[in-house]
């Protein structure tokens, strides 16, 4: 049995070495899912990889039984507002209601985990586990990733140095063909897992002749990587295989996009991801079966776990939860009108997370920074600041009904709440259309996400309208335009030149100008800018950019500075991470 914790007291990674000896070996939690062991890759006592394909053909082409819940949120702050914690709350709450519920979860990235935000695990008593493994490297995939990444670049990079060294004859020799790349349209970079500014902008091919093309490039994070959204869009390795061949690396100096089928580096990238296609089974610490798979960049790709995962939790479970990256306008709005088409998949309820802390900065409380103490205000009561801030809760809620669905807010409780806090937004998100619940899963795990379970399980009850926002045939422009007027509740639409050229030619291009289309922008505002908080009006997107994730399947409008490669701030979290030398155990990740 397991015993209990206190996360007042204890540490997250406390409690997950606490009670990684008490939990259910992952065989019978694959058991209990009813898997067979042939379908398992063990990877020790507690981690084990599913064989997706051999599961989903056993059991057949109709197989999704479960009712699917998707975990949105309000427009965080920078130290989140919980939503891997109450996806992993739910997941425990229906099981202690006697449900057969199963959660899907993006992989940690070692970017934030080293960084401020920490670990994706969740926390307190709501946690997935062994913690550890989890944090540091899983089962493979983010290494996997990175290294069909970088080959790519390997074979760019070696491609433009021959083609420069060798005329026609020699390169017939080799068996190639002139691809006249042009070093200054580079789409591709090189990939890392972690926050590292100072790869942002290098310079590579420094020497002589033989050491390499010398031109400007630069990492992005490995999250950010179009590999990393192949995986997550993928439905099996076939697909898997075909997208990473359409991964555009470069264009030659005539304009002709350059793929990684012409390097011919493509079925060697797919090598790499022979094993990363299948999910990694886990456990809540109440036992309850989790999949991590994927873990793309939210504020770029789409921010979800894997199409594969999802379609696998759907056959197994009676209640399917996932989550989506950051808020609803980002996160829930990638997850209804791009992986909801690829997956096939739709939901029977959302649930939107909201916490009084983020109400309070979006009704103009004082900035929350992360690795700095919280302002007196969001620790007291401020009812004032909280009815203002709902304005935000508000506009989530429409997100989510737009799509067609009736909402369920979860209000995250922290200990400085106070009854009368919960009151207030309680009457605002049901006057507004959505169910109501107060959870409090991170400290009592599934009995504190009781409320919450029963309030979901209610809405998956429900008769919904889902329904795409755009139809795919319809232009681009007009597709981007509806998600900046009826989703972020913006006036229209601004292009630079350079975006302005790039929308005309991917609309006139049959095979990109019905692709979805996947928004970029910061995740702290429902605009393009992180200082307008609450419910902004009266503002235009600009779009600066297009980027097209030809394997992925996605045309990406850019709105202000994404930097795909995030930066480690002074206090970052490695400061506190060490091993126990005695022990061999991983002491300080959260």
């Amino acid at each position: 049995m397991m015993p209990k914790f206190d996360p007042v007291k204890l540490a997250d990674w406390e409690i997950a070495e606490a009670a990684e000896a008490h939990l259910r070996p992952i065989a019978d939690v694959a058991a209990d899912l009813g898997l067979l062991p042939d379908e398992l890759i063990p990877y020790g006592r507690l981690l084990a990889k599913v064989d997706a394909a051999a599961v989903l053909k056993r059991l057949g082409p109709s197989t999704r039984r479960a009712k699917y819940i998707d975990v949105t949120a309000i427009t965080p702050t920078p130290l989140g507002e919980g939503k891997t914690t109450t996806t992993l709350g739910l997941v425990q709450g229906l099981g202690l209601l006697g449900k057969r519920a199963l959660g899907t979860v993006r992989q940690p990235s070692g970017g934030p985990t080293f960084n401020i935000k920490g670990s994706a695990a969740g926390g307190g008593l709501a946690q997935v586990v062994p913690l550890s493994p989890l944090s540091l490297g899983l089962t493979g995939d983010i290494d996997a990733i990175t290294n069909a990444n970088n080959l790519a670049m390997v074979a760019l990079t070696a491609r433009m140095q021959h083609e420069r060294n060798y005329d026609d004859a020699r390169l017939a020799q080799s068996r190639l063909t002139r691809l006249d790349i042009d070093p200054a349209r580079i789409q591709m970079r090189w990939a890392m897992d972690f926050c590292a500014q100072a790869l942002r902008h290098i310079e590579i091919g420094l020497g002589g002749t033989m050491d390499g093309f010398q031109m400007h490039s630069g990492f992005y994070i490995t999250v950010a990587s179009e590999v990393m959204a192949v995986l997550a869009m993928a439905s099996d390795l076939a697909d898997l295989r075909a997208r990473l061949g359409k991964i555009i690396v470069a264009y030659s100096k005539s304009g002709r996009p350059v793929t990684t089928a012409d390097l011919e580096v493509d079925g060697a990238m797919a090598a790499w991801l022979t094993r990363a296609v299948n999910p990694t089974l886990m456990q809540t610490l109440e036992g309850q079966p989790m999949l991590v798979h994927a873990g793309p960049f939210a504020n770029l790709a789409i921010g979800q776990s894997s199409v594969i995962a999802d379609r696998l939790g759907a056959a197994l479970s009676d209640y399917l939860v996932t989550e989506s990256g950051f808020a609803s306008d980002i996160g829930f709005e990638k997850f209804w009108n791009i992986k909801c088409r690829c997956s096939g998949l739709t939901p029977d309820a959302v649930v939107i997370v909201a916490t009084v802390r983020a109400l309070k900065l979006h009704g103009g409380g004082p900035a929350v920074q992360a690795g700095r103490a919280l302002d007196p205000v969001y620790t007291g009561e401020n009812l004032g600041l909280l009815e203002k801030g709902c304005e935000n809760l508000l506009a989530h809620i429409g997100i989510v009904r737009r799509a067609g669905v009736r909402p369920v807010v979860c209000l995250n409780s922290f200990h400085t709440d106070t009854p009368a806090e919960h009151a207030l937004v309680r009457r605002a998100a049901e006057a507004a259309g959505a169910r109501f619940a107060v959870s409090t899963h991170w400290l009592h795990g599934g009995a504190g996400a009781a409320e919450l379970a029963q309030e979901v399980m209610a809405a998956c009850e429900e008769p919904n309208r889902f329904a795409f926002l755009s139809d795919l045939a319809d232009p681009l422009s007009t597709r981007v335009e509806a998600i900046v007027k009826e989703v972020y509740g913006g006036d229209g639409v601004t292009y630079s030149d350079e975006a302005q050229a790039k929308l005309a030619a991917f609309e006139a291009d049959p095979e990109v100008a019905h692709l979805p289309v996947c928004m970029a922008k910061t995740q702290y505002s429902l605009s393009h800018d992180p200082r307008l908080v609450g419910r902004p009006t009266g503002w235009t997107l600009p779009v600066r950019d297009f980027l097209l994730f030809q394997g992925a399947g996605l045309v990406v409008p850019v709105a202000g500075d994404i930097k795909l490669m995030p930066g480690t701030a002074s206090n970052a979290a490695f400061r506190g991470i060490d091993v126990d030398t005695a022990t061999g155990k991983v002491k300080g990740l959260f």
